[in-house]
């Protein structure tokens, strides 16, 4: 059978490109398939949050990132559940965020996949998915005609609707809610009157700023820059399902901003406009044979943003697995582990969710209560602190083995501040290259001896840092760290558990020789 590249992945949005990049980090070969003929020029995003902005700057992406976006910062308050979550009174916010529309994120993950030797092809639809025991083979139709592409393995990255799931014979089960939400970020002509608090004035009406509840629904406003411009939402429930690819008109979200709050708003040059309803689904299994799903093919959320950060994360866990598959060296469970990761994962972002779905419904006493209860157990900073890391999924950890229960491992490792014989550096430039490393921040000699024999699959290096958190850590492509060194802790109980955690995630050991490399 002619296999014409190792990958093939369906969809160029956030996920796909950032799979794209990985899987060439790694060398291998990736087609990239996407139905639209050209890239996105309508925001479906205005930003992206939580671990993914540290995970950007692990890849070496800040200064690109940066120049075409607003610096990444902590993020003062956020929607929650219909309610507005305020970070402020905490010293260190566990949310960061970037604000940079869509398009502009999909332009330079798509410049950098490029760069990296992806092959993304717009305007070729996948129509058909066949898969043996040794390949995947999809139809797709492109700018030429029909045509046949063959790869080791196929990722859906093509969205919650995935044709590709459907092929794949991978179940979505979950729910999808009644309430039909049209967001627009639009600009208010001068007949509208802004106040200093961010409300508008017209015709003697006054339109908040924040979520307002009425009879017909919710209504939600925020300003943006330029002055002028705003962020609006409307949420009412239907009895159906709605098209959210059905383009939406700016007349539309006006019709529904005056059953929601009873107002003709007067609403000009419309940025963005969109529908959607909100769902809550999660693939049965992320990994069918030679297919694999990742993105929203993976899972749809019911609140606004969390897709882009858990997507993108999809990518990074993924990558380094199936490039391990395709070189031979992965361990057998390897790429398994991908789906047990990562719907572990899904399944914690599924629950802060699905909490919002339950604070913001309903109008009884029962549920004010309940959100009047949330907000007043908010202005203790721990629960607070809480709720902004798990939105963030600064909290994940892994249920990894971890033998001497270093707090560490199974978390994504932290940036510390690295002396070296060349000068400073951070845990995060060690990533750049997405390799796996062993960091050695104490003088054990014995501990890299130990990891010499993965030296062909794994950077050594050694540095020192103030308060160091461990003598050594075992870090993962993705930034997990796999095993952690307590500090000070004996060769016998180090060793043994530093072999296993070396062989579970990178295979057998190799006599290739060792280059100790000193960052």
């Amino acid at each position: 059978m002619r296999i014409d590249t190792d990958v093939i992945i369906v969809g160029a949005g956030p996920t796909g490109l950032m799979l794209a990049a990985e899987l060439r980090l790694a060398g291998v070969r990736t087609v990239v398939l996407e139905r639209s003929p050209q890239l996105r020029t309508v925001p479906k995003a205005n930003g992206f949050s939580g671990q993914i902005v540290q995970l950007l700057a692990y890849r070496g992406l800040s200064d690109r990132l940066a120049a075409i976006g607003s610096p990444a910062g902590p993020t003062a308050a956020i929607p929650f559940g219909g309610m507005h979550v305020d970070f402020s009174p905490l010293a260190d916010p566990p949310l960061k965020a970037m604000h940079l529309p869509q398009p502009k994120l999909e332009g330079l993950l798509d410049d950098w996949a490029v760069e990296l030797g992806a092959e993304v092809r717009r305007g070729h639809e996948v129509t058909g998915v066949e898969q043996n025991d040794d390949a995947v083979t999809v139809t797709a139709n492109g700018p030429d005609g029909e045509y046949r592409l063959t790869a080791r393995y196929l990722v859906a990255c093509d969205g919650a609707r995935s044709r590709v799931r459907t092929l794949a014979g991978i179940d979505f089960p979950g729910t999808t809610y009644p309430e039909v939400n049209r967001l627009g970020q639009v600009s208010v002509p001068e007949s509208v009157t802004t106040r200093e608090d961010g409300s508008l004035e017209v015709a003697g009406h006054v339109v908040p700023t924040g979520f307002t509840r009425t009879d017909h629904g919710v209504f939600a406003m925020g300003g943006l820059s330029p002055a002028r411009t705003v962020m609006i939402q409307t949420t009412e429930d239907t009895t159906g399902e709605t098209d959210d690819n059905e383009p939406m008109a700016l007349t539309e979200l006006q019709e529904s901003i005056h059953r929601v709050l009873g107002v003709e708003l007067p609403l000009v040059d419309p940025i963005r406009l969109s529908r959607y309803q909100f769902q809550a689904r999660q693939a049965e299994r992320y990994r069918a044979g030679r297919i694999l799903v990742a993105g929203d093919a993976a899972h749809a959320f019911p609140a606004t943003g969390v897709g882009i950060n858990a997507g993108m994360l999809d990518a990074i866990n993924l990558g380094w697995k199936l490039a391990a598959a395709l070189q031979g060296w992965a361990p057998d469970a390897l790429l398994d582990s991908y789906h047990e990761e990562r719907h572990f994962a899904g399944r914690r972002t599924m629950m802060h969710t699905q909490a919002q779905v339950a604070l913001r419904r309903g109008d009884d006493p029962a549920a004010v209560a309940l959100r009047e209860f949330f907000q007043e157990l908010l202005t203790d900073e721990p629960a607070l602190y809480r709720v902004g890391a798990l939105i963030a999924g600064t909290d994940l950890r892994y249920p990894l083995a971890n033998p001497n229960r270093h707090p560490l491992t199974g978390t994504v490792v932290p940036d510390l501040p690295l002396k070296t014989e060349d000068g400073d550096a951070t845990v995060g430039d060690l990533l750049h290259a997405a390799r796996p490393v062993l960091l050695v921040l104490a003088d054990r000699t014995d501990l890299r001896e130990i990891a010499e024999p993965w030296a062909d699959r794994i950077d050594l290096r050694v540095a020192t840092t103030d308060d160091r958190p461990s003598d050594a850590l075992l870090i993962r492509p993705d930034a997990h760290i796999a095993w952690a060194a307590t500090l000070d802790e004996p060769l016998d109980t180090a060793a043994p558990a530093l072999r296993a955690a070396l062989t579970t995630w990178f295979g057998a050991r190799t006599d290739v020789p060792a280059t100790l490399v000193s960052d």
